[in-house]
């Protein structure tokens, strides 16, 4: 019998754009926005009990599976968030995920705290965190990119 563990795990990650609140907000709550800078959701219901869902992966990697509900949503200042991750199916994590928006001086602060439960080695709080500062470093391309061409919302 394989032995079952948990790794509980919290971890914050901040970034400074020079967008808007406004532009950072709409790059998480419009699909075709979203899809710039993380996985093309198959389902996307950006609204307080709304589900984000995606599945796909490298052609020679494992397919991710990622499901959320959103559970809190203040436009230009706050999203949260539930979500599973799945690899080939496994059962890989289950987070909360809490997403802050300030406005400072010549854009938005974003301030990411996930706290999660890594379940049975396949996933570790440390591997996320490294995955998500990739993630909101494209964030950032995608919305400091914009602002400065002027193109986007």
């Amino acid at each position: 019998m394989k032995e079952r563990f948990v790794k509980h795990g919290t971890f914050v990650v901040e970034r400074v754009y020079a967008a808007s609140p406004e532009r950072v907000y709409h790059a998480w709550a419009d699909p075709i926005a979203k899809a710039k800078w993380f996985s093309q959701p198959e389902i996307f219901d950006f609204q307080v009990g709304g589900r984000e869902y995606s599945s796909g992966g490298p052609p020679e990697g494992p397919i991710f599976t990622f499901d959320a509900v959103y559970q809190e949503l203040i436009p230009e200042q706050r999203i949260v968030y539930t979500y599973t991750l799945d690899s080939d199916g496994i059962r890989i994590s289950v987070s909360v995920t809490t997403v802050e928006l300030i406005q400072v001086e010549g854009g938005t602060k974003l301030i990411f705290t996930e706290q999660g439960a890594f379940l049975d080695g396949h996933d570790t709080p440390e591997m996320r965190e490294h995955g998500t500062n990739i993630m909101l470093d494209t964030l950032g391309k995608v919305v400091d990119g914009e602002e400065k061409t002027g193109t986007g919302q």
